[in-house]
């Protein structure tokens, strides 16, 4: 087994006037290539803040992240962004779909931004949109697309460089029981095509679906295993 992505005695503190919060207190953690793993919590227990530190949007006030085996706390500004783009997807709760652009033109964006030459990216946003069941939207803008359209869109861009670690944070809280269970059955065929799956979520369907969860409180991991029910 490859080791993806190895997190040793992290810690995040968010300085205040007088004091500050201690958001994740220590943590390690170890995700396989091809995992799929959840990580569950109260509101306020660092879950966030530690895919936020997977995801090398942050860095850690101790403690090291790596991934693919580079220290990417140790990486300056643009080598960071580079190293996000292209290998790092990420998935929101609100899409952040550009509404001005198309479908396609929204999943083309991160490749225009890694240098992709144009003819690439148009083959590599059909292939994606079919993959999620949106060959027929491609020309459809986000005000014309449902929730679970946007955020299958938001999937396929997230996909569009090829990112060996897929991150989402509640990538169904913005959506009903029914459109959730679509995204979920779609972030399972992505886990069994190969991609690594990482997801933040309160949906108890969701965190089930799941291979590995793990289970946040007051900063620290809690229980890591396999997913109960």
């Amino acid at each position: 087994m490859t080791v993806l992505v190895r997190a040793r005695d992290v810690r995040r503190d968010y300085p205040l006037e007088r004091d500050a919060v201690h958001a994740l207190r220590g943590v390690s953690l170890e995700i396989v290539k091809g995992e799929y793993l959840a990580i569950v919590g109260p509101s306020g227990c660092g879950k966030s803040s530690l895919l936020n530190l997977l995801g090398a949007i942050d860095a850690p006030t101790s403690g090291t992240v790596e991934i693919e085996g580079r220290n990417v706390g140790t990486l300056g500004d643009r080598e960071v962004t580079e190293f996000r783009l292209k290998h790092i997807g990420f998935v929101f709760q609100r899409f952040y779909l550009l509404p001005i652009l198309t479908a396609r033109e929204n999943v083309e964006l991160p490749m225009a931004e890694a240098g992709v030459p144009p003819a690439e990216r148009r083959r590599r946003s059909a292939e994606l949109l079919r993959y999620v069941d949106l060959g027929d939207r491609a020309r459809h803008r986000p005000s014309q697309l449902s929730g679970g359209e946007q955020q299958r869109v938001a999937i396929a861009r997230a996909l569009a460089n090829r990112p060996s670690l897929l991150l989402a944070d509640e990538p169904t809280g913005e959506l009903d029981a029914r459109t959730g269970q679509e995204i979920i059955s779609l972030f399972g065929r992505l886990n069994d095509d190969g991609t690594t799956v990482v997801v933040v979520t309160h949906d108890e369907s969701l965190a089930r679906a799941a291979r590995r969860v793990v289970h946040m409180r007051d900063g620290e991991i809690v229980q890591d295993g396999v997913p109960h029910g």
